[in-house]
């Protein structure tokens, strides 16, 4: 493998210690990243914990079992007892125990151990956020790995700390939260560490003390599969569509839910939230003190084939995070034809870019206002609609992520073989 020439198709192995499908961005990050490099003509295997990921052939999927203790249908449950008696698997169950949470570092000895007996096979190994110490090691001793953060997952952290009402919620975060510090060890060994915004790298290099020399900025790309303009005659009036996680505080849902409250003593407003809340979480319990639950709908976890229909029923899309390493749902909502107001958390305006209206995070007032203002001025949502539209064809596809990502492993490998 020494000394590959850019005409060569690379073997690609990418990580990832869970692959959802349906929820969160790790198995939506694998699996249009890793089509786009098959369709350059690279070979692709998926290493993945579970859940693991849908792929598209010929991306071939190497399942690497764990206890899956965090299955949303039987969490904190070993369904066969005699898997404790691997001592890894006991150490995962007896970590989860305690409150932290285990599966990135189990999933790196996986890793690490696959690769050990077929490093042969691979000219490059990519991990996504996994970081654990089994990466640093396939690193430093097996095949040349870079690795993909998305955002510092401290910003996460910081912002359930704030949402922390006690010294018992705060010592259980700091638990769960303590794997970040094998996380900057790792990050710090690697070579090449891709993101996907500049403030996500200057937030990262800053977090993780990282020189931002080590970092290429590769923005995600926008499945046109399933986000497209669906064009169905004219949008329903003061209709508003988020996609948000909705019990996570960094998402900000409860300042789009004030500000829902706030529109409606004005005019009638309808609010589609694709997602669902906790039983008896800070949402829900939201919606019925502020006494919206007849023009609040969750929609609860939906088919990728359903988002652009319900996109196309929608006046406008919100994006109200505090802080987005990237802002998937944004990009989405462009792709679909829907003007956008964003908040300016984190990486969010180098996505929407001039394409939408931006209001500072955790304002309910100032989305309110806005929100105000593009239902009533409909000249200025087809603008924004259009420009949407136009911005994410020409910055967020995979076919252009998948080249500069190939860029990136070249890089990665020459350093690594000292050519």
């Amino acid at each position: 493998m020494k000394g590959k020439s850019k005409s060569q198709p690379l073997k690609i192995c990418l990580l990832t210690y869970r692959g959802n499908p349906n929820c969160g961005g790790q198995g939506v990050y694998i699996k249009y990243l890793s089509k786009a490099l098959s369709d350059l003509g690279h070979e692709v295997d998926v290493l993945s914990g579970p859940p693991y990921p849908h792929l598209d052939p010929p991306v071939r999927l190497h399942r690497l079992p764990s206890l899956d203790l965090y299955n949303v249908e039987h969490p904190f449950r070993v369904r066969n007892a005699r898997a404790l008696m691997n001592p890894l698997n006991m150490y995962e169950f007896l970590t989860m125990c305690t409150g932290r949470f285990p599966e990135p570092y189990t999933f790196g000895v996986r890793a690490y151990n696959y690769l050990q007996r077929h490093r042969k096979k691979y000219d490059i190994v990519h991990d996504n956020q996994c970081l654990a110490y089994g990466i640093g090691k396939i690193a430093q001793n097996v095949v040349p790995t870079i690795a993909t953060i998305h955002h510092p997952i401290t910003v996460d952290r910081q912002e359930e700390f704030k949402s922390a009402t006690s010294k018992r919620k705060i010592n259980k975060i700091k638990k769960w939260y303590s794997f970040i510090r094998m996380q900057k060890e790792v990050a710090r060994q690697l070579s090449h560490i891709v993101t996907v915004s500049e403030c996500s790298k200057i937030d990262i290099a800053e977090e993780f003390s990282i020189p931002s020399s080590k970092f290429r900025v590769v923005p995600n790309g926008i499945n046109k599969e399933f986000f497209y303009p669906v064009q169905n005659g004219s949008r329903p009036q003061n209709s508003i569509i988020v996609t948000n996680s909705a019990d996570t505080p960094l998402k900000g849902l409860r300042y789009l839910l004030e500000a829902v409250y706030r529109i409606r003593k004005k005019q009638p407003v309808k609010l589609t939230v694709i997602g669902e809340p906790k039983k008896n979480g800070v949402v829900k319990k939201l919606v019925a003190e502020l006494g919206i639950e007849d023009i609040v709908h969750f929609t609860g976890r939906i088919a990728n084939e359903e988002f652009a229909d319900y996109y196309s029923k929608a006046t406008i899309a919100v994006v109200p995070s505090l802080y987005e390493g990237f802002g998937l749902p944004a990009a989405e909502a462009m792709a679909c034809g829907v003007p956008l107001v964003s908040t300016s958390g984190g990486a969010l305006p180098e996505v929407v870019g001039d394409a939408g209206i931006i209001v500072p995070p955790a304002d309910a007032d100032a989305l309110a206002r806005e929100i105000l203002l593009l239902f009533n001025h409909p000249d200025q949502r087809k603008k924004m609609a259009q420009a949407g539209i136009a911005r994410v064809d020409a910055i967020f596809n995979w076919s252009k992520a998948a080249g500069d990502m190939v860029e990136v492993y070249r890089e990665a490998i020459h350093d690594y073989r000292g050519n």
